[in-house]
């Protein structure tokens, strides 16, 4: 009975420290809805799939949003019509590579500024190599979620969106009368509100409704595997090089903590574990997270993801290994 009470306890835990990125991530997606026109989006993008891949990675400088977050953000990107490298990069890199982590890390270890750095610049290689990798799909459309892939599809080919004085996806109910001229039932009710505020605000409600739902399942999951499963059994493991990294990976993924604070937590194993243990537990965590997993769902198909956090993990590994041996 205790231990269901602290699943709980660490149920709500999560929950109260997602919702606030989550509904930051939404706040910023539907800002990009309202705010940003396709004409001028697309131009600031670089066709080459490594330069698209790398400026995704350091689009976290200007949304700065946790892994809770950056989904819904990255949600918005692809059916803007944002290549998938650039995507990918920012939903690897975002969580690490923004100032809120990047301070927070510096302060948890102002001591060993290198962890700072070598955190940022593996985050940086990882969500690069694997973005560039996925934008050798030549139709991307079919690594996609089925629902997303046909808003995405129908972004393209209706011409209420592709106007250009429109934005590419507008919330609402609809009546079909023609191919290609859907009539928009609620005019009437939303004509006393600002457009762009009107559409602001079904965007945000739209996807709280849809993410928030996928973030209880899998704050549910990762509250009961750190639960039920002793964590001795993981933290056991690490008296080597190999296996320190190993299980301060798989501790990074499983105790889901935001990485605006995970710094701190890894902080209370510095003494015990290699700095490049420590390493790979703050990169990996934000990118391979069981609390984000169910959110990706809304993005990806569920191959995709194992790919897409089997190449990360791998990479991170042999980074981490890189390190320490080396430095």
């Amino acid at each position: 009975m205790s231990q269901l009470q602290d699943a709980f306890s660490l149920f709500l835990s999560l929950l109260v420290e997602a919702l606030p990125f989550l509904l930051l991530g939404v706040i910023f997606s539907s800002a990009l809805l309202v705010l940003i026109k396709e004409d001028q989006f697309f131009k600031h993008f670089p066709t080459n799939p490594i330069a698209g891949a790398l400026l995704g990675s350091c689009i976290g400088f200007i949304l700065p949003v946790c892994e809770c977050g950056n989904v819904p953000v990255a949600r918005r990107l692809l059916i803007k019509g944002v290549p998938p490298a650039v995507t990918v990069g920012f939903l690897l890199a975002a969580p690490t590579v923004n100032p809120i982590v990047i301070w927070s890390t510096w302060t948890a270890f102002r001591d060993q500024p290198e962890i700072v750095v070598f955190r940022v610049v593996f985050s940086l290689i990882i969500a690069t190599i694997v973005a560039s990798v996925f934008s050798t799909q030549k139709d991307a459309l079919v690594l996609f979620n089925p629902l997303l892939s046909r808003r995405i599809r129908y972004n393209k080919s209706s011409n209420i969106i592709t106007s250009s004085s429109d934005s590419f996806l507008q919330p609402g109910t609809f009546l079909l009368s023609t191919p290609g001229n859907p009539i928009r039932l609620d005019t009437q009710v939303v004509s006393a509100i600002p457009s762009g505020w009107n559409v602001f605000l079904e965007n945000v409600t739209q996807e709280l409704r849809e993410l928030g739902g996928m973030l209880v399942i899998g704050s549910a999951i990762a509250s009961c595997i750190q639960v039920f499963v002793p964590r001795d059994v993981i933290l056991h493991l690490g008296s080597g090089v190999l296996t320190s990294i190993i299980s301060m990976m798989i501790l990074g993924s499983v105790v889901s903590i935001c990485s605006t604070v995970d710094a701190f937590f890894a902080l209370s194993f510095a003494s015990t574990f290699t700095t490049g243990s420590l390493i790979a537990f703050l990169v990996i965590g934000p990118m391979v997270d069981f609390k984000s997993i169910s959110l990706l769902l809304s993005v990806f198909k569920p191959r995709i993801i194992f790919y897409l956090l089997f190449l990360a993990a791998q990479l991170t590994f042999i980074l981490a290994i890189g390190y320490s041996y080396f430095f």
